[in-house]
């Protein structure tokens, strides 16, 4: 397979998941707040925003800090330096085991 069909698969395939990743986000309505609409802009480009409520029972600070930290670096997430800390503190504010 040529570098160049493998490159539009891959695209193709990138393409596809995002639409699906983000489908049905209206029906997730997360708290307001302070940075609410980074949060929305960044973490729905990559997964559904329900990730963030399925999480939020076993992640405090430490653990937000490690999943955005871990979605810059290990997936490639293309998240400013400002806007990772501001969805941090959405994130241990309103998200955040008890």
């Amino acid at each position: 397979m040529s570098a160049h069909l493998k490159g539009v698969l891959v695209a193709s395939a990138t393409l596809a998941f995002a639409q699906g990743a983000t489908a049905g986000e209206d029906a997730v309505k997360l708290k307001p707040g302070d940075n609410l609409e980074i949060v929305e802009q960044n973490c729905a480009a990559c997964h559904s925003l329900d990730y963030i409520q399925m999480n939020a029972p076993f992640l405090d600070q430490k653990g937000w800090q490690a999943e955005v930290t871990k979605m810059v670096n290990a997936f490639k997430a293309p998240i400013a330096e400002a806007d990772q800390q501001k969805i941090i503190a959405y994130l241990s504010t309103h998200y955040s085991k008890e």
